[in-house]
């Protein structure tokens, strides 16, 4: 009688315990829950006629920043880092991943383009919007889109040019930044007119790392993972996360900035084989990534796996991104969150139908053309 006793207690315990742990997981990885955010927004140093700053997410109380502006009152959540010329960095073990490389991620080219993206690339664009199958121009954006087959697998290519860098676009789920939030990512491209769109890093899956949207710093806490910023004068540089400071992401005009990784090419743009994540990340899986040729010209690749497609591994994805001329490349979330939209439809496969997301990266129009 009293073992059956100890047992129904033992018992209970567990039982309890269970559902203590459910409800703790249900509040925090479930049930949305909007966050406390920094709200320091970066001024754009370099407006243009084409700019308009009136974006689709819901800001929060703002603290508006320059790079003359004293930020002592701001909470430094990770080590000072110099700027990396927009290459590729290194970094050690996270959510996604850092990149092994004996190369700096500090070098620097010995002489800088300094041509403002306004004025790059006039041949891309058009005076008036053109639209086809698997393109689209108009005096701000040009993309191609295509399918491409490597081996046993297919991937979707965004080649694009920006002449602004605000048609660089994020999209949080539900316009709200928080944990819990998740919306298609078609859904997202529909709301915000997006022309093209791929999943973000999925930032409300954790309470690491940095979260910089539109110009808005949301997050900025410590991460082992690499760290992927796209900067208001078009550079994008990937560095290892303990080199993120707000100090640096204020006085280099940071626009966007995701944390999940691994870097997909050196400091030196040269293909990376050896990474600190997990074994199921690195093997071959459906993936979802950017990539940056120079200040202007960008690239998405969305690749189908665990299917007739097989997906590619983290250094087959890091060949790919070198083959196709890149400088720097970065790793988002991939798995069943790996989807591109293009003119408003899914174009790719999604593993297991393809999954919500807390985030997108798209590119859409900031003025309206006739």
């Amino acid at each position: 009688m009293k073992k059956h006793r100890v047992l129904r207690s033992i018992l209970i315990d567990l039982v309890c315990t269970g559902l203590a742990l459910t409800a703790f997981a249900l509040f925090h990885h479930v049930l949305p829950r909007q966050q406390q955010s920094l709200g320091i927004v970066i001024e754009n140093p370099y407006q243009t006629d084409a700019t308009d700053n009136n974006g689709s997410i819901a800001m929060p109380e703002k603290t508006r920043m320059t790079a003359s502006a004293g930020i002592s009152d701001v909470p430094l959540t990770s080590a000072k880092g110099g700027r990396g010329g927009g290459r590729g960095g290194n970094g050690s073990n996270g959510k996604g991943g850092s990149a092994l490389t004996e190369s700096s991620s500090e070098s620097t080219t010995d002489t800088e383009d300094t041509t403002p993206i306004s004025e790059k690339f006039a041949e891309k664009y058009t005076d008036t919007v053109v639209v086809t199958e698997n393109s689209y121009s108009s005096p701000n954006i040009s993309i191609t889109v295509t399918e491409e087959t490597l081996g046993r697998t297919t991937y979707y290519l965004a080649d694009i040019y920006v002449r602004d860098i605000t048609c660089f676009q994020a999209a949080l789920a539900s316009n709200t930044y928080g944990s819990g939030f998740r919306d298609s990512i078609r859904d997202m491209a529909l709301l915000n007119n997006a022309l093209v769109a791929i999943n973000g890093d999925y930032y409300g899956n954790t309470s690491e790392g940095v979260v910089i949207r539109n110009g808005v710093i949301y997050r900025a806490n410590r991460t082992d993972c690499d760290v992927c910023v796209l900067y208001y004068d078009g550079s994008m540089q990937v560095m290892p996360g303990q080199s993120f400071s707000i100090e640096d992401a204020v006085q280099n005009g940071a626009w966007q900035a995701w944390t999940f990784g691994p870097a997909l090419l050196d400091a030196d743009g040269s293909v990376l084989t050896a990474f600190t994540s997990s074994n199921r990340i690195i093997s071959a899986n459906p993936r979802t990534a950017i990539g940056y040729y120079e200040p202007g010209h960008y690239c998405m690749v969305v690749v189908d796996g665990r299917g007739e497609s097989e997906g590619f591994t983290l250094s087959a994805l890091s060949q790919l991104f070198h083959d196709l001329g890149c400088t720097a490349a970065y790793n988002l979330d991939g798995g069943n969150s790996s989807i591109m939209v293009w003119q408003s439809e899914v174009i790719n496969n999604p593993s297991g139908g393809g999954r919500e997301s807390s985030d997108a990266l798209l590119i859409t129009e900031v003025k309206d053309y006739e």
